[in-house]
């Protein structure tokens, strides 16, 4: 149940094409949302799609993966135990700015007489192209071109081409290219009531220095409470030629203060003189989890910057484009799906796709923030998310992110038993939002009670060794996230006369918190406890010496592991008799329902209309709870438990959560009903293009975006990885003429290509085999190194 539309951009406007996002008119009607769907980034550094000449603007933001500011979170009653300090995403001087002037008269897009314009973000190079022409009040006709990127292989590294080329006239160019820091149209915390956005903390960098050399900037700050440092810089290298493509001469002055650096290019023109300049910019920061001793000064980050420089500078932006055209070359041909039939749909995937690759490519010693790095929106906060929306999408296609990712959860391990330790618990537990690794979630009901964020931890943990086949990571790091999580989960729940109980909790669903034996987390959790015994007791069968180490670093007992699976064992699953169904949690089904034919569609979603002991007091969901564990568990249930339990509560989701349109539709496919099945992808794929939340203005979805991936594979393509190999029942929608994916395992890939009557499997790359079954005709195969095989989509 949905209560959204989808409205998408207008295509006189946003022409479909299936390689790029497209804009051949300027309409401040969209400029909210276009800098959102038009951002850059690579995992590190982030940039949304705002206008080269920096106004007019929604959210300006230029961000940094986890470089944040942090402040005393204010409860009104305070208690024992509760979150002490908030972690906010802060932007970062702004590197995109060129102010042109034609004869001291300013280019401003709202007002500007524009003969021509095009903007296009190409998915195949992640480049976002700009190409205008503008008649100046002069009557001077001026054509202004530009390229952007965030560099994939220079993690540090954007680099900008903005060329002013003069078509008709002599006129005085000028252009002012700027790193600049403004702190300005951001929400105070007066302002903020939804709790989707981020807060405005004002002006907290605290300027450190600055320095010129020619062409090249500096700025130099630190953060005023958190203490994380920053260095960013700017270098240019400058050329103008006549219509012969001869010099012509020009002139440059370098300046920089507190909150900007510059360079100012002016060059007198003649009808054909271009002036083009190569820009570079380069970012670094301390680490968001780190101890105050090892916090690089903004000094030696400096340092970094300058060699970032050197090295780019000199290999010219020819050669970054090149770079980054061969790294998306690679990068899609792992992970490109391919829709025959729809170009709608087919260009919103490769964004979605697009957008994934953005968030987290190059995310090493940081986490994923909900927004990814394109917005404020969630304060640049990393949930859950990552691990049960993100994480699959990167351990079948770029797994050496998803392990970056896997081990940057793990050095949150020692922040995690410190807070266990606050909640009397034994063990640890991982906070429900950060940054730094601390708990920021002030709202314990539905932040901190979410314990099963532990179990998403180990899920993802078991998942990525499963498909990699990385022993040497669960060893190192997964064992011991493995061993502290079940810990908790021991000592969190109790035995009762009935089983193994866990009370006082939260599960995914957060309109509806604070039960016991959510069906979700006790599952979740008796995976969590079960997965550690068999790691703990399989690494002393198999290594001894690196059991005695995980033994020595977690001071782990025998008897640990068999309580462990005792409790696994005896964990209580709730099912209602009557209904045939998995109640959600003990006392779920004994609420009334919610009245949903009463409630208008404006009143949704419910979170900013009703207050929390209204909901909490009827059966309705905010975001899919049993319907996600049948897709992650999907061996805990028989298949008239699945039907009878998405019958019964996909009327009671709201789709509140943009998590849930994926969960619903992959379940919805395997169920056979097509129509659920494609309604709700295509709720989930069209979510920031369409804003169907109605908030892209904030950021991308990237969670949806991840869910678009989940859709595709495990829904559509009937995928399921049991450890042991590959399954399908693929289900191709009617309109689609074929649906292709490639998925890796072990270090071999396998391209899966459906078509409406069969399938083919071909082992495409790798040594490994890869050990397939085809559900549908109940066929089994081991793919050798270049074998293909071809079986029938029969009912």
């Amino acid at each position: 149940m949905l209560q959204r539309e989808i409205v998408g951009l207008p295509t006189t406007v946003y022409p479909v094409d299936e390689w790029a996002l497209v804009e051949t008119q300027f309409d401040t009607d969209y400029l909210a949302r276009t800098e959102t769907i038009f951002s850059l980034g690579n995992g590190h550094v982030g940039i949304r799609g705002n206008v080269d000449e920096g106004r007019p603007f929604h959210e300006r933001g230029t961000f940094i993966n986890g470089f944040h500011e942090t402040w005393p979170i204010k409860h009104a009653e305070d208690a024992y135990g509760f979150a002490r300090t908030g972690q906010t995403i802060l932007p970062v001087p702004d590197a995109r700015r060129f102010h042109l002037y034609i004869d001291n008269e300013p280019l401003y897009l709202p007002t500007a007489d524009l003969q021509e314009y095009e903007r296009r973000l190409d998915f195949r190079d992640g480049v976002l192209r700009r190409s205008i022409v503008w008649r100046a009040p002069s009557g001077n006709l001026v054509r202004v071109t530009s390229q952007r990127l965030v560099s994939m292989v220079h993690r540090h590294v954007i680099g900008i081409r903005y060329e002013v080329e003069l078509l008709r006239g002599d006129a005085a160019i000028t252009v002012s290219s700027q790193l600049r820091h403004e702190v300005t149209g951001a929400l105070t915390e007066d302002e903020v009531f939804d709790p989707r956005q981020g807060r405005g903390l004002g002006d907290v960098l605290v300027h450190d220095g600055r320095e010129t050399d020619g062409n090249r900037s500096t700025l130099r700050y630190h953060v005023a409470a958190s203490r994380m440092t920053l260095a960013c810089a700017i270098d240019h290298e400058v050329t103008s030629t006549g219509p012969d493509g001869e010099p012509v001469p020009h002139r440059t002055q370098s300046e920089a203060d507190a909150r900007r650096g510059k360079l100012v290019v002016q060059v007198d023109a003649t009808a054909g003189t271009t002036l083009r300049i190569d820009k570079f910019a380069a970012y670094f920061t301390s680490p968001p989890v780190s101890s105050v001793h090892s916090v690089p000064s903004s000094k030696q980050l400096s340092d970094r910057c300058g060699r970032a420089l050197d090295e780019v500078k000199e290999r010219g932006f020819e050669t970054l484009l090149q770079e980054q055209r061969d790294w998306y070359a690679r990068a899609w041909e792992r992970c490109d799906v391919e829709v025959e039939g729809n170009a709608v749909v087919q260009q919103a995937v490769r964004w979605s796709l697009f957008q994934l690759l953005q968030a987290t490519a190059r995310a090493e010693g940081a986490g994923i923030p909900a927004k990814g790095l394109t917005g404020s929106g969630y304060e640049g906060h990393y949930f859950w998310d990552t691990e049960i929306y993100v994480l699959p999408f990167l351990t079948y296609t770029l797994s050496g992110a998803a392990r970056n990712l896997l081990r940057f959860r793990h050095t949150m391990l020692g922040n995690a038993r410190e807070r266990a330790t606050v909640l009397s618990q034994r063990g640890a537990l991982f906070p429900w939002r950060t940054i730094n690794g601390e708990e920021a979630s002030a709202y314990y009901e539905a932040g901190t009670a979410q314990y099963h964020i532990n179990a998403d931890i180990s899920y993802a943990v078991r998942r990525y060794v499963r498909a990699t086949g990385d022993q040497e990571f669960m060893d190192a790091y997964g064992a011991e996230i493995l061993v502290e999580t079940a810990r908790l989960w021991e000592d969190l729940g109790f035995h009762g006369k009935d089983g193994f109980h866990i009370h006082g909790v939260t599960g995914p669903d957060e309109y509806t918190t604070l039960v016991n034996d959510n069906a979700f987390t006790n599952l979740m959790a008796r995976m969590n406890l079960r997965t550690a015994v068999q790691t703990v007791r399989g690494l002393e069968q198999r290594d001894p010496e690196a059991h005695q180490h995980l033994v020595h670093r977690t001071r782990l007992v025998p008897s640990e592991v068999e309580a462990w699976e005792r409790a696994a064992e005896a964990m209580h699953v709730p099912y209602d008799d009557e209904l045939g169904i998995t109640p959600q949690d003990s006392a779920f089904l004994d609420k009334e329902v919610w009245d949903f034919e009463g409630t208008p569609r404006d009143r949704y979603p419910l979170l900013l209309h009703y207050h929390p002991l209204v909901i909490y007091r009827f059966q309705v969901i905010k975001q899919a709870d049993i319907v996600l564990a049948m897709v992650l568990l999907p061996e805990e249930f028989d298949d008239g438990t699945r039907k009878r339990n998405m019958e019964y509560y996909d009327p009671l989701t709201t789709g509140d959560s943009s998590l849930s349109t994926s969960i619903q539709s992959i379940v919805a496919a395997q169920l056979r009903d097509d129509a659920r099945a494609i309604e709700y992808f295509r709720y989930g794929l069209f979510m920031d293009l369409a804003d169907v939340a109605g908030n892209a203005a904030d950021g991308v979805h990237v969670a949806a975006a991840g869910g678009v991936w989940l859709s595709l594979v495990y829904g559509f393509g009937g995928m399921y990885d049991d450890g042991s190999e590959f399954a399908f029942d693929p289900r191709l929608p009617s309109g689609w003429g074929r649906l292709r994916f490639a998925v890796a395992r072990h270090g071999s890939r396998l391209r899966v290509d459906i078509s409406r009557f069969e399938v083919t499997y071909t082992h495409e790359y790798g040594e490994t085999p890869i050990p397939i079954h085809h559900r549908r005709t109940d066929e089994r195969h081991v793919l050798e190194p270049g074998d293909s095989v071809t079986c029938k989509l029969t009912d």
